[in-house]
């Protein structure tokens, strides 16, 4: 009765289609409960979480100890006055200095992913005056106008078009691409150091150099969306990391407030942060930087340090991506590639139509997964970082047994 009601307001009071599409997929469950990477919806029934809210919970669902910091700051000030300072905030900014790339520094908090794209792009165009904004085909920055203008998938923008002007796309990884409509009247690049929703790609080695290398020509600034990739996914704090480069901004988010609190970040140099010095009420938030999302962050960065997550996570993704890459070997004709870096991993199916079932397969099994927003082709795989061996090597032996059983009507898809 409670999960037939709980749909009934999905479709009376949300959205039908999305109430239709669940129903279809094997997810007429309501979420119960959650701890560490596992979910237990209402009636008991445990689903191992593969997919980890899209990055959000890098440190598995429920962290205690995000979770304590959470509720300490409840009983003293959840919400910013924004009239005093705030100290969870300034503890919050400071330790992001810290553990960003190179000269980093100052930083504005925010609820979500989209809202730290827009307020980078604003940044950018701020800092140097100009209006041109250059980003990648099949890039995935959010669905509010300006990120969704820099969000590379016509399916998106289409429906919401005039979008805001001044936005080029050029091929991800092709620096001959960016080289030829990059110049001086450009304010910035903006990419992914990983393109998570264009389907998990990682960049060819050296392209993340030769952008900043680029950029640094022509006095444009370079905005790493590091909203997926950043906080431990890739197996470094940010997916920049693995280039030694350091972007002229940053956007944070998802992992950042520990499965727990939305939160966002902008992170900038002093440089691109100038204009906001100069008049810093032109970009505001209610409750952006409110004392329990920092509090939640604060926490979810200590506990990462002090339990080298970076290391283990870096550690779990490669054993898992081992064991994928094993069994594309074994069913050449269902898996393409299996691609990734840390626990940011992407298997690309040889047939679109395969995706779907192989989701429907592996959450008849309880394990969840889905496919990439711009790639339906791509399932992806982002779990907690935390996940043990012997969970992963459950999960495995499910996929295998679904890819087996893909294989044999892989014709008729």
């Amino acid at each position: 009765m409670y999960v037939e009601e709980t749909i009934s307001k999905y479709e009376k009071y949300i959205n039908p289609a999305q109430a239709k599409l669940f129903r279809f997929m094997g997810l007429a469950s309501v979420e119960g409960h959650a701890e560490g990477w596992i979910i237990t919806d209402s009636e008991g029934k445990q689903f191992i979480d593969c997919l980890g809210g899209y990055g959000m919970f890098a440190l598995g669902h429920r962290n205690p100890e995000v979770i304590a910091a959470v509720e300490a700051e409840l009983h003293k000030m959840p919400m910013s006055g924004k009239v005093l300072f705030n100290r969870p905030m300034a503890d919050l900014a400071e330790k992001l200095a810290e553990i960003t790339p190179g000269d980093l520094q100052y930083s504005f908090f925010v609820n979500s992913g989209t809202e730290a794209v827009e307020g980078c792009l604003k940044v950018a165009r701020l800092a140097t005056k100009r209006k041109k904004f250059i980003a990648a085909k099949n890039a995935f920055h959010g669905k509010t106008f300006g990120s969704l203008t820099a969000t590379g998938r016509d399916l998106f923008r289409d429906p919401f078009k005039p979008l805001l002007d001044n936005f080029t796309h050029v091929e991800y990884g092709e620096i001959d691409a960016l080289a030829e409509v990059i110049d001086d009247e450009t304010a910035a690049v903006i990419l992914e150091p990983v393109q998570g929703e264009g389907g998990i790609i990682v960049p060819p080695e050296g392209y993340l150099k030769a952008v900043r290398e680029l950029c640094d020509q022509y006095g444009v600034l370079l905005i790493a969306d590091e909203v997926q990739t950043g906080i431990g996914r890739t197996g470094t704090w940010f997916g920049v990391d693995h280039e030694q480069i350091t972007p002229d901004i940053m956007a944070t988010a998802k992992a950042l407030g520990g499965g727990v609190m939305p939160v966002g970040a902008i992170t900038a140099t002093a440089e691109a942060w100038a204009g906001l010095i100069e008049a810093p009420f032109l970009h505001t938030s209610t409750f952006g930087g409110n004392q329990l999302a920092c509090a939640a962050a604060n926490a979810a960065l200590h506990y990462i340090e002090v339990n080298d997550v970076l290391a283990r996570g870096a550690a779990a993704g490669a054993y898992f991506k081992k064991g994928l890459e094993a069994i594309q070997k074994e069913y050449p004709s269902v898996i393409k590639e299996v691609r990734g870096r840390g626990m940011m991993i992407g298997i690309e199916l040889t047939k679109e139509g395969a995706g779907g079932m192989l989701m429907s397969l592996m959450i008849d099994k309880c394990v969840i997964i889905a496919y990439t927003l711009n790639n339906p082709k791509v399932i992806r795989i982002e779990p907690p970082l935390i996940m043990p061996t012997d969970i992963i090597d459950q999960v495995l032996m499910i996929f295998r047994e679904a890819v087996r059983s893909t294989a044999e009507v892989i014709e008729d898809l």
